[in-house]
C-alpha cells in the first residue's frame, strides 16, 4: 500500500496562505456587501431633517432624533456599568489570584454568561429592574440590563490584555518601591489599555445594536427622553418596529443606515485611540 504523497513545505505554505487570503476576502466582501446594501437603500432618506427632527405618525414621517439620543443614553449607561466592574474583575483575576478551582469556576461562569441569548437578559431585566425594583420601562433599566449583558466581554478581553503585559514590568516597578496596586495602576493598566479598550468597544457595539433586551427594559416610547427614568426607543428598536409593523421601509432603512454609520465611527475612533496608546507605551 503506497502512502499519499505530501506537498512540499513551500507548496503547502502557498496553499495555506491562499486559503487564508480567500477566507479573509470573503469575510470582508460580505461585510462590504451588507453595508453597501443598507446604505444604498437608506441613502434617499438621509437628510438633516431626518437626523434632527422628531418622528411623526408612528415614525412614518419626520426624523429619528429621539431614537439617536435614546441610543446614546442607554449605551452610555451600559458602559458606565460594565467598564468599571469588568476591568476591576479582570484585575482581580489576572493580578490578585492564582490559578485554582475558584478562578476556573469564575471563568467558566463568565463564559457561560457570555453565551446567554439576549432575550433571556431582556426577560431578567424586565422581571428584576422593571418590575421587582420598580424602575419601569426606562433608560436606567435598559442600561443596567445591557451593562450585565456586555460585562463578560469586558472581563475576558481585559483579563487577556492584562496577562499579555510582560512580567518584568511588574517586577521592575515593585523593585523601585512601588506597591502592587501602584505597579498595576501606573504600569500594567497603561500597557494593557489597548486591549482593555477593545473589550469596551466590543461592548459598546453590542449595546448600540441590541434589540431584544432593550424592548423589554427601555420600552418603545417614541419621544425625547429627559430623565433616566423615562422610557426610550433606541435606533435598533425603531428599525425593528418600522419593519415588522410595515410602517415605512424607507424610514427603516434610513434608520439602519445611521445605525451602521454610528457603529463604524465608534470602531474607527476606538481603533485610532488604540493605535496611539500602543505607540505611546511601546
Amino acid at each position: 500500500m503506497t502512502m499519499p504523497r505530501l506537498l512540499a513545505p513551500r507548496s503547502a505554505q502557498r496553499v495555506a496562505m491562499t486559503l487564508m487570503w480567500a477566507a479573509t476576502a470573503a469575510t470582508v466582501g460580505l461585510l462590504l456587501f451588507i453595508i453597501g446594501f443598507v446604505l444604498r437603500r437608506g441613502a434617499s432618506t438621509l437628510s438633516w431633517e431626518f437626523l434632527f427632527s422628531s418622528p411623526r405618525h408612528s415614525g412614518a414621517l419626520g426624523g429619528i432624533l429621539p431614537t439617536v439620543v435614546s441610543t446614546i443614553y442607554v449605551s452610555a449607561a451600559a458602559v458606565l456599568v460594565a467598564a468599571p466592574l469588568g476591568v476591576a474583575a479582570a484585575i482581580y483575576l489576572a493580578e490578585y489570584t492564582k490559578e485554582s478551582r475558584l478562578t476556573r469556576v469564575i471563568r467558566s461562569g463568565t463564559d457561560a454568561l457570555a453565551g446567554i441569548p439576549s432575550i433571556i437578559f431582556g426577560l431578567f431585566g424586565f422581571a428584576f429592574f422593571v418590575t421587582a425594583l420598580g424602575m419601569g420601562w426606562s433608560i436606567l433599566s435598559g442600561g443596567l440590563t445591557l451593562g450585565l449583558m456586555i460585562l463578560p466581554t469586558v472581563i475576558r478581553t481585559s483579563e487577556e490584555a492584562l496577562r499579555a503585559v510582560p512580567r518584568h514590568y511588574r517586577d521592575v516597578a515593585q523593585s523601585l518601591g512601588a506597591s502592587k496596586w501602584q505597579s498595576i495602576r501606573s504600569v500594567v493598566l497603561p500597557a494593557a489599555a489597548p486591549g482593555v479598550m477593545t473589550g469596551v468597544v466590543l461592548g459598546i457595539g453590542r449595546a448600540v445594536s441590541e434589540t431584544a433586551a432593550v424592548i423589554f427594559t427601555a420600552g418603545v416610547a417614541l419621544k425625547m427622553p429627559f430623565s433616566p427614568f423615562d422610557s426610550a426607543r433606541t435606533m435598533s428598536v425603531h428599525f425593528y418596529t418600522l419593519t415588522m409593523e410595515g410602517i415605512s421601509d424607507d424610514m427603516a432603512y434610513g434608520t439602519a443606515s445611521v445605525l451602521v454609520v454610528t457603529i463604524l465611527l465608534i470602531n474607527i475612533g476606538a481603533y485610532t485611540i488604540m493605535n496611539r496608546l500602543t505607540r505611546k507605551y511601546r
